[in-house]
Parts: C-alpha cells; structure tokens; sequence
C-alpha cells in the first residue's frame, strides 16, 4: 500500500470514529440534538444572570421562551424500550418512566414559570434568578436519577 492509500485509509477512519456512529435521525440523535440546544440556551440565560455575559432583557425573554419550547421535544424521542446502548440515560428511564415522566412535566412547568417571570419588567437579576435555578435544579434532579455521567 502507498503512502497517499495509507493516508486516505487512515482520514477514513478517523472520521468515521468522529462522528461516533449515532444516526442524527434516530431518536437517540434527535433527543441528544435538543438536550443540546436546551443546554446553550441555559447556559445564556445563567450567563446573563451572572454576568458572564451582558444582560439583555428582550434577548432573555426570547430565550426563556426558546427554553421552554425545548423543554416538551425531548421527550417524544424516547422509545417504550431502551434503543442504543450509546445513550447517556440509565436503564431507569424504561423501568421507572412514571418517574421518568414526572420529571418532564416538572421541567415543562418550570421553564412555563421562567417566561412568566422574563415577561414581567423591568427586569431584575433578583426575581430571574429563582426562575432559572428551578429549571436548574428540575434538569440536575433529572440527571441524577436517569443519566450516565
């Protein structure tokens, strides 16, 4: 084999060990893209909370608003049975889903009371901090009973 076949074979690999074999399309993927978006979203909201990032009243409300939208999808994507072995959730998801389904509807009302709470004004970092730590916390109380870390 030749230097440059080399070379391709090795690209090859390389990338298809990079895209870490999950179909974007599977449920797995979908669920994975939005817990995504749902963390960058999040993480504006506490960045501007903490001022990590300049605080911007219109931009907050929008993303609390985006937030909670993010907050009904993931579910949907969860199968009645365990679907990959890659996932990050505990097998306590298809064993414990009343739980489970307990907890999404705790953060559906949670990020519900966030854009309540941005909607009102003027804006104080006093009476947004509450909102976001219960979204917060709802999502931490999720993580520690059904996912991998």
């Amino acid at each position: 084999m030749t230097f440059k076949q080399c070379c391709i074979v090795l690209l090859a690999c390389l990338t298809l060990s990079a895209c870490g074999g999950i179909d974007p399309d599977s449920p797995l993927g979908q669920r994975k893209a939005i817990f995504k978006q749902m963390l960058s979203t999040s993480e504006e909201l506490s960045g501007m909370l903490k001022g990590r990032v300049p605080f911007n009243g219109p931009r907050f409300a929008e993303a609390a608003m985006q937030l909670d939208a993010l907050a009904y999808q993931p579910w949907a994507h969860f199968p009645q049975v365990k679907d990959s072995d890659k996932t990050s959730a505990t097998d306590a998801v298809w064993q414990q889903q009343a739980r489970f389904e307990a907890l999404a509807r705790e953060l559906e009302a949670a990020t519900g009371a966030l854009v309540i709470a941005s909607q009102q004004q003027p804006y104080s970092a006093s009476h947004l901090t509450p909102a976001v730590q219960k979204v917060q916390d709802t999502c931490s109380a999720c993580h520690k009973a059904f996912r991998n870390h």
